[in-house]
């Protein structure tokens, strides 16, 4: 299958499937679609070489990832917005590079990335509030997409994010709702933007029936199982324990299900749970009835989104910065219920 094959497959002329396939603008959404599905079908791949000669471009795109002991990368997560990506990748003829680097040299990796031409853009992972790769990057010159948002920068920048205040905002009133006034909040790093944003959405719920955080009821950490069973500990160690808890992720509520077990209590009676991230390929959530009520978005959505905003990015460079802000999903499980 080549690109005239293609072309014919589909009744369109070949500069027509070339430019859906690589993201220009002018074509319309509903036609890179049906583009992009008939290469996938037929399993059309370009020739990058040959592609990249004609349009001087790398025809790649870079991922940039993190490796100091203070960042969330190193999850499940991380492999369904690739897996998301990939797809949009495959379908424009793209590949796709991985870059690990440490804090103290990020900043020298993207100057050689944009120096040696290994890629056309890049894809920013885990942002911090007041993210300074952001402004660097726009001082590069080389177009990006964010996976996330960074609070305190006022430019405008490309990004794709779920609505933490508000999925959060939400979890803990339907927690208000069953009776419960001892919450807690079991989150990540709350130096990592979409934290922050939880940490937010928590606290406003709590305001808005009138009651009051508890600090000894929220903790922040680097989210692992580990860490969710050290917190929950803790928590159930408190004269005055919550009943409810939200947890930051999957991972962290299998560590807080562990310390319930251990403890003697059961799930959804006697302790309710609300976690998020329980839409991920690799960490089910339960088969017919879901384990855990979740706020639920699809990360492997939010990767092929990023992806295609940043090949339109690429293919035309003075497009103006896109958003796509996605809303999550609330799963009732079997780990909530009335208060006790």
């Amino acid at each position: 299958m080549n690109l005239k094959m293609l072309a014919a497959h589909l009744g369109l002329s070949q500069t027509t499937v070339s430019r859906a396939l690589n993201g220009y603008p002018e074509v319309s959404e509903a036609t890179r679609q049906r583009v992009c599905d008939a290469a996938q079908a037929l399993n059309y791949r370009p020739n990058a070489r040959a592609k990249g000669l004609a349009t001087g471009r790398a025809m790649a795109v870079g991922h940039v990832i993190p490796v100091s002991t203070q960042h969330e990368m190193v999850n499940p997560v991380f492999g369904d917005f690739i897996a998301g990506a990939s797809q949009a990748y495959l379908a424009a003829g793209y590949d796709m590079t991985l870059s690990m680097t440490g804090d103290e040299d990020e900043a020298d990796n993207y100057r050689r990335l944009k120096a040696k031409g290994d890629v056309d853009g890049l894809i920013v992972h885990g942002p911090r509030i007041n993210d300074g790769r952001i402004p660097f990057l726009q001082g590069l010159g080389l177009p990006f997409v964010v996976h996330g948002r960074a609070s305190g920068i006022a430019s405008d920048y490309s990004w794709v994010d779920m609505n933490n205040v508000s999925a959060f905002r939400r979890a803990t009133s339907f927690l208000i709702d069953l009776g419960h006034r001892r919450i807690a909040l079991i989150n990540g790093l709350e130096t990592m933007d979409f934290a922050h944003r939880r940490r937010i959405g928590f606290e406003e719920a709590l305001a808005d029936r009138g009651l009051v955080p508890a600090p000894a009821l929220m903790h922040s950490g680097e989210m692992t199982e580990s860490y969710g069973y050290t917190a929950m500990c803790h928590l159930l160690a408190l004269d005055d324990a919550p009943t409810a808890v939200l947890s930051s992720s999957s991972i962290i509520a299998i560590g807080i299900r562990r310390a319930l077990h251990e403890a003697g209590l059961t799930l959804g009676r006697d302790v309710s749970v609300i976690t998020h991230d329980d839409d991920l390929t690799y960490l089910s959530n339960g088969r017919d009835v879901p384990i855990f009520t979740a706020v639920r978005s699809s990360v492997r959505e939010a990767g092929r989104i990023a992806a295609e905003m940043l090949l339109r990015h690429i293919a035309a460079p003075q497009t103006a910065p896109e958003s796509h802000l996605l809303e999550a999903q609330l799963i009732i499980g079997g780990s909530t219920g009335p208060a006790p």
